[in-house]
């Protein structure tokens, strides 16, 4: 099982990229869950076609305590595990102890044994890495990370944060980070600035992701490409991407 956690600034598209990373990995044959790390609950939202998932905050708010996985769990496009932790009602509770708590109760209901997939994504944000967010790093749950950014100065101001991080834990043989992934937001100069920021940091860049309506269009249809149409050129070069996701594996 190979357990990656993805980060990145709020809105840089980050959870789309999840989203279709998870669906062009169960395209060849791998089983796949997605954690949704974000107290909007939207990470998955394109994987489930329109199922009712509930949060697992939400659900212990309501009813206390968790007994099954079937009430926080919803399997999604070609049988993707989808889960979402949720979060405190907004202006009220700190989000990163919703992440903590609901961590708890997946390990509690043995989630990763019942399901046993060979991927986990954690889709987190990254615009703060305090001890809730920061969890997937440091508690052993995410052995791999995987940064989203665009060229845009706070997208990067993010991105070198998450690093600072996994630097402070790097002596605990905690989560490593595999690269970037550029999501292309056609800025002057994007690719040389991204890379010469990758080179600064001593990771590598490995996936570019253009910029293409269809990932518009088929959100909208609560879809990613690779279920709408996988025959697109964006959804060829996200494929191309889960390649390079599982080289990574092969390589380590």
């Amino acid at each position: 099982m190979r357990r990656i956690a993805i980060y990145g600034k709020g809105g840089i598209g980050k959870s789309t990229i999840t989203s279709t990373l998870s669906a062009a990995l169960s395209t060849m044959g791998y089983r796949v869950m997605q954690v949704g790390c974000d107290p909007k609950a939207d990470s998955t939202i394109t994987l489930t076609a329109g199922k009712t998932l509930t949060p697992i905050m939400d659900y212990l708010k309501e009813h206390g305590k968790c007994d099954s996985l079937e009430e926080i769990t919803v399997q999604g496009f070609n049988g993707i595990v989808c889960v979402e932790t949720g979060g405190p009602t907004p202006g009220i509770g700190c989000a990163g102890r919703g992440i903590i708590t609901s961590f708890n109760v997946l390990d509690e209901l043995g989630a990763y044994q019942v399901f046993n997939p060979d991927f986990v994504f954690y889709d987190v944000l990254g615009d703060v890495v305090c001890g809730g967010f920061a969890l997937p790093l440091r508690q052993g749950y995410a052995d791999e990370v995987i940064i989203v950014t665009s060229g845009e100065p706070m997208a990067l101001f993010a991105a070198g944060n998450i690093k600072k991080a996994l630097d402070n834990f790097a002596e605990r043989d905690y989560a490593q980070l595999r690269g970037l992934i550029l999501n292309l937001r056609n800025i002057e100069r994007e690719e040389e600035i991204v890379y010469d920021f990758a080179e600064r940091m001593g990771v590598p860049v490995f996936g570019i992701i253009p910029r293409d309506k269809n990932i518009q269009l088929y959100e909208s249809r609560q879809q990613t490409v690779i279920e709408g149409d996988p025959a697109l050129n964006i959804s060829r070069s996200i494929m191309k991407l889960a390649e390079q996701i599982i080289d990574l594996g092969e390589a380590s």
